[in-house]
């Protein structure tokens, strides 16, 4: 890597990189960081130090990956950090469980025990969707499970709880082995959850205010990776095998296949935060509590470091090798010409 290049450390949303990150290791892969200057180290966070956000606020990373309600949180307690690019269009969550249990709804979880990580968000998600249907939000007998995600197989023996609510459609619930008709799930954005960016790509304000070039050129780069990621998705896979080799191939493609189209907007752009879905769902983190004003989304993201959109897209993407992964040499020679 170029000795002049500027360091960037990002710092991921997960406990591991799972395929909704692939656009960064392909960025990286392809050689577009080092092209333009930025030498990147992607990064998990430690649970014991916090989360993602938790690394941006301190300067310990220059750019995070975070759900878009605990930016907004962060932001009305006066932390300065800004979204820079939207990553997904959707929310990801699920109810689950598993047949046989009289559980064919969500109100039908009254007087059941739902495993879930109890946060503010998260629980007023689970009484609005019960609520909507028509139950008892009340009458939900909550299992703090932590940050543990259930398998369907926890959910059928039983001893812990009768359904559970948080595991991914597009990561947990395509890793289940557990035989698909005897689940019971849904994703929350189909029974009646508000729209929202699942995930967000930000940085703190100084970085903004004293070097938005570098911040521009990351977010160029990292645009091409997504969407090299999203076309090119053997490739994307290749590249994952390099970073994830624990996980089954077969669950990776599943994933990616799922998770790529959240990536973009209902035009096909990408990184565009909608002001529809961050307002909306500022209003309802509001109205549940979780927010004390709904004009929170205010002044918290951005579009305006984001590449315009234009023809450079296509032909950056179409001028790189499609084949096998570049070697760390040849990175290293593109770099220095």
């Amino acid at each position: 890597m170029n000795q002049s290049a500027r360091k960037i450390k990002v710092v991921l949303e997960y406990f591991h990189p799972w395929p909704n990150s692939a656009g960064f290791y392909v960025a990286r892969e392809r050689g577009w960081y080092a092209r333009s200057g930025l030498d990147v180290e992607l990064a998990t966070y430690d649970p014991g130090r916090g989360d993602s956000l938790s690394y941006l606020a301190r300067g310990e990373a220059d750019f995070a990956v975070f759900p878009a309600n605990r930016l907004l949180v962060r932001r009305e307690a006066g932390e300065p950090l800004l979204s820079v690019a939207a990553i997904n269009h959707r929310a990801m969550e699920t109810i689950a469980s598993v047949t046989g249990r009289g559980i064919e709804r969500p109100r039908d979880l009254a007087g059941r025990r739902l495993a879930m990580n109890p946060t503010p968000r998260g629980l007023a998600m689970v009484r609005h969707l019960v609520a909507a249907d028509g139950g008892d939000p009340d009458a939900v007998d909550i299992v703090d499970a932590g940050t543990r995600e259930l398998t369907f197989a926890d959910l059928d023996d039983g001893s812990i709880a009768d359904a559970s609510f948080g595991s991914y459609w597009a990561w947990e619930m395509v890793r289940d082995r557990f035989p698909r008709q005897r689940r019971v799930v849904w994703p929350v954005d189909t029974i009646g959850a508000p729209g929202y960016h699942s995930y967000l790509l930000g940085t703190s304000n100084d970085l903004v205010d004293f070097e938005p070039e570098v911040v521009q050129a990351f977010l160029a780069a990292t645009e091409l990776g997504f969407h090299q990621a999203a076309t090119e998705q053997a490739y994307a896979l290749s590249v994952l095998d390099t970073v994830i080799p624990y996980f089954e191939r077969e669950a990776l493609r599943d994933s990616l296949r799922l998770i790529a189209p959240t990536w973009f907007d209902s035009v096909g752009r990408w990184g565009r935060h909608s002001e529809e879905l961050m307002r909306g769902y500022a209003a309802w983190l509001t109205e549940h509590g979780v927010l004390r004003d709904a004009d929170a989304w205010r002044g918290a993201a951005t579009n305006a470091l984001l590449p315009e959109p234009d023809a450079d897209l296509e032909s950056a993407l179409s001028s790189e090798p499609e084949s096998a992964l570049s070697s760390e040499r040849e990175l290293q020679a593109e770099s220095r010409s």
